[in-house]
């Protein structure tokens, strides 16, 4: 869902190591990731709140137009933001756990 709708890629991944398994996602040449983690005796609930937010800026019209459609296209819905600062160039998504990802039409 996170790699065909944000465009992230996978760089590693893991499974039952201490009784986790996980998956690491990057956007190449960033000098970050994104760790998802599942621990396999103690499941935890997901506990988003609605300002609990990953924010991609997307600075072409037209590029922001196609990751809007890839991002619904890969399960995420589209819902209204809390923070209408968020309504003003962008679209807010939430994906089946309740995390958020905001895709701004703007630069960073």
């Amino acid at each position: 869902m996170y790699t065909r709708g944000l465009g992230l890629i996978q760089i590693g991944e893991f499974k039952d190591h201490d009784g986790f398994d996980g998956v690491m996602l990057e956007q190449p040449g960033l000098g970050f990731h994104f760790e998802f983690t599942h621990c396999r005796h103690s499941p935890v609930s997901p506990a988003p709140t609605v300002e609990d937010l990953i924010v991609f800026y997307v600075p072409s019209a037209e590029q922001w137009v196609i990751r809007c459609a890839a991002v619904q296209s890969a399960g995420f819905k589209e819902v209204e933001s809390f923070n209408p600062y968020w309504r003003q160039r962008g679209r807010t998504f939430e994906d089946p756990d309740g995390y958020r990802v905001v895709i701004e039409q703007s630069s960073w």
